[in-house]
C-alpha cells in the first residue's frame, strides 16, 4: 500500500499515551498511519486528534498535533498516512 510522510514525532506522553506530532502533510481522523522509527514499526487508526487540547477533525502542514498510539513512540519517529 502507498504510503506518504505526514509528519515527525517530536514528544511523547505515557500518560496518557499520546505522541506529539510536528505534520508537515494533512491528517484526518480516520486516517490509518504507519509509525516507523529506529525501533518503532506499527499501523493504526487516527481515533482522535487534538491541537492545543481541543479535538479537530482534521490538520494541515505546520500544525502541531496530539493523537492517542497504542504503543511507546519515539522522538523523530516519521509518520506515514496509508492510503488503500
Amino acid at each position: 500500500m502507498p504510503e506518504e510522510e505526514v509528519g515527525k514525532v517530536n514528544d511523547f506522553f505515557s500518560h496518557p499515551v499520546v505522541a506529539g506530532i510536528e505534520l508537515t502533510g494533512t491528517l484526518k481522523v480516520g486516517d490509518k498511519i504507519h509509525l516507523k522509527g529506529h525501533t518503532t514499526d506499527m499501523e493504526q487508526i487516527v481515533d482522535s486528534m487534538q491541537i492545543d487540547n481541543v479535538n479537530v477533525q482534521e490538520a494541515r502542514a505546520g500544525d502541531s498535533v496530539g493523537i492517542k498510539v497504542t504503543d511507546r513512540v519515539r522522538r523523530g519517529d516519521t509518520i506515514y498516512r496509508v492510503s488503500d
